[in-house]
C-alpha cells in the first residue's frame, strides 16, 4: 500500500467546521484571509455596480445600463466559489454585512446623483485595484504551495481586467479616441 499523507482536521477557529486539510495553520490563515478580503470587496463591489446600474441617466443608459447589468452578475459569481475555497482550506469565511463593511477596500458611493461618466471611471479604478489584490492573494497561495486557490484566481484576475478595460473603453473622451 501507498505512503498516504494523513490529512488532519482542523479546529475551524474552536468550533467543528474544520475541514481536513495538508496546509499548514499558518497558510490557512494567510490564504482564507487574503481571500475573504477579496470576498467582501467582491460583495461591495457588486452592491456598488448595481448602484449605479440602477441610478444610471443620460444618452448612453441602455449601453451603460446593460453593461453594468452583466458585470454585476459576473462579479457576484466570484463570490461563492471564493467563499468555498477558503471553507475546503479549513478556514471560515464571511458571516455578516459588517464583517464585510470592516474587511473591503471598496468605498461607497451613497450620493443621490453620480454623472454617467464618472460612475464609469470609479467602477474602472474599484476593478483595477481588486485584479491588484487579486494578485496579491495569488502570490500568497503561491508561497504557500495553494495552486487549486491560485488557479481559481487566474480566471477572476481576467474577468476583472475585461471589466476594467471596458469601462476605461467607456469611460474615454471621445476627442482622444481618434474619432
Amino acid at each position: 500500500m501507498a505512503n498516504v499523507a494523513k490529512l488532519k482536521p482542523r479546529s475551524g477557529g474552536g468550533s467543528s467546521l474544520g475541514t481536513p486539510t495538508d496546509l499548514s495553520d499558518d497558510a490557512v490563515q494567510a490564504i482564507s484571509g487574503a481571500i475573504n478580503g477579496l470576498v467582501a470587496d467582491a460583495f461591495a463591489l457588486y452592491v456598488k455596480t448595481k448602484n449605479y446600474h440602477w441610478h444610471l441617466s443620460g444618452p448612453n443608459f441602455r449601453d451603460y445600463h446593460l453593461m453594468l447589468d452583466e458585470q454585476g452578475a459576473q462579479i457576484f459569481a466570484t463570490i461563492d466559489p471564493l467563499a468555498e475555497r477558503v471553507r475546503k482550506i479549513s478556514g471560515t469565511t464571511i458571516r455578516s454585512i459588517g464583517q464585510i463593511h470592516t474587511l473591503t477596500r471598496v468605498a461607497d458611493d451613497d450620493r443621490e446623483f453620480v454623472p454617467p461618466v464618472e460612475m464609469l471611471r470609479q467602477l474602472m479604478n474599484d476593478n483595477k485595484a481588486m485584479a491588484k489584490s487579486m494578485r496579491d492573494a495569488h502570490d500568497i497561495c503561491d508561497e504557500h504551495k495553494d495552486v487549486a486557490t491560485a488557479s481559481l484566481l487566474e480566471n477572476f484576475i481576467d474577468e476583472t481586467e475585461r471589466r476594467t478595460w471596458f469601462l476605461f473603453e467607456a469611460s474615454r473622451d471621445p476627442d482622444q479616441t481618434g474619432h
